[in-house]
């Protein structure tokens, strides 16, 4: 998968952000079973970054009051009243690793996210720095990030770690944050402490412009296999793409951050072979519809209504994208 590189103002980073299809759920965050690879039956060096079998397996501490053990990405606890449905609940984000040394011991630790829901309408993530020590994996430090954050990057360098972050600003709701902020941590004295923050600007679809955006899924739990696939490109207030057979294009404006309209939409009309026509037919309807925008662990979510209800069409950026770098105080 590609390294992307980008350097905030208030230091030189790099980062590498492990992405894949999204298999979350409506919350916003899912859950992470993991896969075997061929080099897990030999075993992981005893230097390696934690697998991703092992962090959706592992042992979390700072969630709750006592520390958590995932099972296949996931964590449930007791109702919180006997006999009723509530309960408290954890896993890990799906696909999203940053990698980097983030206790200065030479080698490279896992730095994952973790959602937390206790009942409510919220669900918090987290920050977990993960390592291996002989042959267990351990919870290094755990910090929270916030009450239905977004987040669209990750950074690791010089021991900090750095998230690109979509969070509520000054009297906004929770459930709708447009506030952009870079925040940073580091860990000291053997906690992961928030350190550096930076306010950078608020939600525009200039964060959506740059790279192509390929579509993964349609609903999150619809994730699309065809290639070469739908994808999408904005530039300034026109947007381009392919629907997987055809090219389309038109116009998208936004009078209010986090949403969007899409007008004056046109396609060229080459018929292809199914399912690329029914995926292409799909992808287009619920695009017309497309009404929000925001980003979850680094995918890009268009919220759509169509006559079938809400869908959400779920994109990561495409192989060898780079983010721009921001030279800004």
């Amino acid at each position: 998968m590609p390294a992307l590189n980008t350097a905030p103002a208030f230091s030189k980073w790099a980062f590498t952000i492990l992405l894949a299809s999204a298999t979350s759920t409506s919350c916003g965050m899912g859950s992470a079973a993991g896969s075997s690879s061929g080099n897990d039956a030999a075993g992981p060096a005893a230097d390696s970054v934690p697998t991703a079998v092992e962090l959706a397996n592992a042992t979390y501490a700072g969630l709750f009051d006592e520390p958590v053990t995932l099972s296949g990405g996931r964590w449930e606890g007791s109702p919180f009243v006997d006999g009723g449905a509530s309960r408290p609940t954890a896993g890990l984000v799906e696909d999203f690793v940053l990698s980097g040394d983030v206790d200065g011991d030479g080698r490279e630790d896992a730095v994952v996210l973790l959602w937390e829901s206790s009942g409510g309408s919220g669900t918090r993530s987290y920050l977990a720095v993960m390592t291996r020590v002989d042959d267990a994996i351990v919870n290094l430090g755990t910090a929270l990030v916030g009450d239905r954050v977004q987040v669209k990057t990750g950074f690791v360098a010089d021991g900090m770690i750095t998230l690109d972050l979509i969070q509520a600003g000054p009297g906004e709701a929770a459930c709708c944050p447009t506030q952009k902020v870079l925040a940073g941590w580091r860990l000291l004295d053997g906690s992961l402490t928030p350190t550096e923050s930076v306010i950078t600007g608020t939600l525009s679809l200039e964060d959506l412009q740059g790279p192509e955006w390929k579509l993964a899924a349609i609903g999150w739990d619809n994730p699309v296999a065809e290639e070469p696939g739908p994808a999408i490109r904005f530039d300034g207030d026109k947007v381009t793409g392919s629907g997987g057979c055809n090219s389309y294009f038109g116009t998208v404006t936004s009078e209010v951050p986090g949403h969007l309209a899409f007008s004056a939409m046109g396609t060229t009309m080459m018929a292809c072979p199914e399912p690329e026509m029914d995926l292409e037919r799909r992808y287009l309807h619920a695009l017309a519809g497309g009404s929000t925008y925001g980003f979850v662990a680094g995918r890009l979510v268009i919220g759509c209504e169509t006559n079938d209800g809400p869908v959400s069409l779920i994109f990561i950026q495409s192989e060898g994208a780079e983010s721009p770098a921001d030279d800004s105080p």
